[in-house]
């Protein structure tokens, strides 16, 4: 990505997929060039959270919702310690943000943290464009960087794909940290860090747990060095067919018996663990409006996902594992894709969206009482 100084929203950019589809629109946030692969947001809040989570590292992020930036950006929602969405497109942003927390316009952050975006443009046709074609990869030019447009989409053609991509060392803490739990301390709990966001520890902190945040790169022995009483894998950006190192400390764990709590790439981690494979999906699920059954309760959720794969396991029975027997736990209403995963012969359990929604939905705010309740029944 390169980038100059703010450009005002006159100034002429141009989004264009690598299937040679064109839009053009106006600069949003910094100007200059960006590429990712696009994908779609149906979130209508919550978008500063989107913007800073780490899973969305390497994408460039349409937001099917048309008013965007409406409260403006503060500094207490952030999920991370900064932007890592590779592009932002929306049509109609804020003029004028309203909210009594609001410190800078979403505009002057994009540009702050050097995010090139477009605005303008037709959000729904480039949404229904990548429901019909699939995500892919896409670049976003203002200002110096645009060219004729031959030149331009050959440049998308030579970006990076997502699918091989192994990209959570990249997102994740290089020094280990501790959250500490909020009131009497109940539980120690080790968090590989695959691209957590900030509000999952303080879902778990909430709960009496003192949370140590370790490295993508950490060794089993690096988890059992904080005597954990669970272990827990995070969300993060990539392709999980090259997370060989997360999935070879997950077997480690589940050997032990620790309790153990997956989300997002986690899920996908348990899920190779176990001897499943994965897959890509062909634009994913993104957004707070995503609906899940939890298959041991019956009860649906309303849920906040953002992953382009998924666990490839079969949903109408219980499968035999090298760590005993494991079942789908949650399934999306919308095309069955595997959303959940546990073990019935070992205390660990996985789902593939984010139940810490700083943003909401909290429907499944309960699955960290059910990680408690595992570390309580172990500790017994």
């Amino acid at each position: 990505m390169t980038t100059s100084t703010r450009g005002a929203s006159r100034t002429p950019a141009v989004l264009v997929l690598e299937d040679g589809r064109i839009f053009r629109g106006r600069a949003y946030g910094a100007v200059g060039e960006t590429f990712g692969e696009a994908v779609f947001s149906t979130g209508m809040t919550g978008y500063q959270e989107t913007l800073t989570d780490p899973s969305y590292h390497r994408q460039v992020v349409v937001m099917t919702a048309p008013h965007v930036g409406n409260t403006g950006v503060n500094d207490e929602d952030m999920e991370s310690r900064k932007i890592w969405v590779s592009g932002y497109v929306v049509r109609d942003p804020a003029r004028v943000p309203s909210n009594w927390r609001s410190r800078r316009t979403l505009d002057e952050e994009l540009d702050l943290q050097g995010v090139v975006g477009i605005s303008g443009i037709d959000t729904r046709a480039l949404t229904r464009h990548l429901r019909e074609r699939g995500a892919m990869r896409v670049g976003i030019f203002s200002g110096d960087a645009v060219r004729e447009d031959s030149a331009l989409l050959a440049r998308v053609q030579e970006a990076p794909q997502m699918k091989g991509a192994n990209l959570s060392a990249e997102v994740a803490t290089d020094v280990p940290y501790v959250v500490p739990a909020i009131g009497e301390k109940k539980f120690t709990v080790a968090a590989v860090d695959l691209g957590i966001k900030g509000m999952t520890p303080h879902r778990m902190a909430e709960r009496g747990i003192e949370v140590h945040v370790l490295p993508a790169t950490a060794t089993v022995e690096d988890i059992y060095a904080v005597n954990p009483d669970g272990v827990f894998f995070s969300n993060g950006p990539g392709d999980p067919a090259t997370a060989d190192h997360p999935v070879s400390v997950m077997r480690g764990v589940l050997e032990r018996g620790t309790p153990l709590f997956g989300i997002c790439f986690g899920n996908q981690i348990l899920g190779r663990a176990l001897g499943f494979g994965t897959f890509k999906l062909k634009y994913g699920h993104r957004g707070i409006n995503q609906p899940v059954q939890d298959r041991t309760t019956g009860k649906v959720e309303v849920t906040a996902h953002n992953h382009g794969f998924a666990v490839d396991a079969p949903l109408e029975k219980v499968s035999e594992t090298p760590f005993g027997r494991a079942e789908v736990s949650h399934v999306c209403l919308n095309d069955n894709v595997v959303e959940g995963l546990q073990l019935l012969d070992r205390p660990a359990f996985s789902v593939q969206y984010h139940p810490e929604a700083a943003a909401g939905p909290h429907d499944a705010a309960y699955l960290f009482d059910r990680f408690v309740s595992l570390m309580e029944g172990q500790r017994a």
